[in-house]
């Protein structure tokens, strides 16, 4: 009995196996047959083209926050960037913004001011040399004018001497005169000279007071503030990174951080080479942004880039482009990034399917019709992402597969 008990047991368990293994066949060739019966129909309507990109948005008008714009008078060219508040902090107009690194100028100050000390010296020094020199030169003259005075008494009263001592005392007074004469061009000499050596010393003592005090001036702008109230966005470097602590500031660009005007955004995007040709000013946008999916804003294409540009770590062109959004959300912030739908063209009322379901063979396109069951030939048109426009073949609301369906190789061709 027992021997019968394990027979139907054994049975029991072969059919359930061959039972299980049935199921699993019917499945799986069940799911072929629904993937391959898949079928779409042939839309009428407008066929829009467009070309999707990425981009970031960015204030459309901000103003500068800028660092100290003389820094080339004090000659130095780069200043790096020691301290600068959070990205996104707002501030009011004369707040704190950055704090730039005074090393370089601080002893570039230093040393003017020694500078200045022994410029300072050289003047002191130079006009009391010139004070005892033009008071000695006076003197000399002021002596020379009284010998001249008592050489002309000499010779008046020498009309009661004999005529070779009038000739001598004449004499005395004409070597007399000729000194003092001399006396007066070298004392104007030496002033002039003496004059000339002081404007000198001056105006190098006043060149470095004018520097000193330049370098003051520039120093201030070290600090730098914000000249209204507004979000502090940091400045980019024209790699895309942005600037911050430890980064260089050029004298050339003194740009530290940016306030945007948040009331209009632009998307900034880049258009790769091949489709390019395709966008113009003035087409619409859809825009979007990935940290809020669920709103959408419409834009327009104001900038295409005549030159394309390399992207970074590829050897793919871009070109950049810039869209205008319409519409003003407070939630909205630079450097969000947006999913943009450029339409390029519209085509009005023509039938489309989607690109799947053309299949080519022999330069044919053709596609497999469910109501009929059999290869049709189409002519195409214009392409987007997901359809192709048919230009001839198909009329609206017929029915097409997307993928080839059980048997299609026995499927007749109906040409055009």
């Amino acid at each position: 009995m027992s021997l019968v008990k394990s027979g139907r047991k054994f049975w029991l368990i072969i059919a359930l196996v061959v039972i299980g293994i049935a199921a699993v066949v019917f499945y799986f060739s069940g799911s072929k047959k629904q993937t391959q019966a898949v079928i779409s129909k042939v839309n009428l309507g407008d066929f829009y083209i467009n070309v999707t990109t990425s981009g970031e948005l960015e204030a459309a008008k901000s103003e500068n926050i800028l660092g100290p714009s003389n820094l080339r008078e004090v000659r130095i060219w780069q200043v790096q960037i020691s301290d600068i508040i959070a990205e996104g902090s707002i501030v009011d107009s004369g707040q704190y913004v950055a704090t730039l690194d005074r090393t370089e100028i601080t002893n570039r100050m230093k040393d003017l001011e020694g500078e200045l000390e022994k410029l300072e010296s050289q003047f002191i020094k130079t006009k009391l040399d010139t004070s005892m020199d033009m008071r000695a030169a006076r003197e000399e003259l002021i002596n020379l004018k009284y010998a001249l005075e008592e050489r002309q008494i000499t010779v008046e009263q020498s009309i009661y001497e004999p005529p070779a001592t009038q000739r001598q005392a004449r004499i005395d007074l004409e070597k007399a005169q000729r000194a003092f004469e001399q006396a007066e061009k070298n004392f104007k000499l030496r002033s002039a000279k003496n004059s000339a050596n002081m404007q000198e010393v001056a105006v190098s003592f006043s060149q470095a007071q004018r520097r000193l005090e330049q370098i003051k001036d520039v120093l201030q702008g070290f600090t730098v503030k914000a000249p209204k109230e507004g979000m502090v966005i940091y400045k980019r470097n024209w790699d895309g990174s942005k600037i911050g602590i430890g980064s260089t500031m050029s004298s050339w660009d003194n740009v530290v951080a940016t306030l945007p005007n948040l009331d209009k955004m632009i998307s900034r995007t880049y258009v790769n080479e091949i489709d390019i040709s395709k966008v113009k000013t003035g087409q619409k946008v859809e825009v979007g942004v990935d940290a809020f999916p669920d709103r959408k804003y419409t834009g327009e294409v104001t900038e295409v880039a005549n030159i394309g540009e390399q992207m970074r770590n590829s050897n793919a062109k871009v070109f950049e482009v810039k869209i205008k959004v319409h519409e003003y959300d407070s939630i909205l912030r630079p450097a969000m990034t947006t999913k943009n739908i450029i339409n390029t063209l519209v085509i009005p009322q023509v039938l489309y399917v989607p690109i799947e379901s053309v299949h080519t063979s022999d330069t044919i396109s053709f596609v497999y019709k469910a109501n009929g069951q059999y290869r049709q030939q189409i002519t195409t048109g214009a392409t987007n992402e997901n359809q192709i426009v048919v230009t001839s073949g198909l009329i609206k609301d017929d029915e097409v597969y997307l993928s080839p369906p059980e048997n299609a190789a026995t499927w007749k061709l109906k040409t055009l």
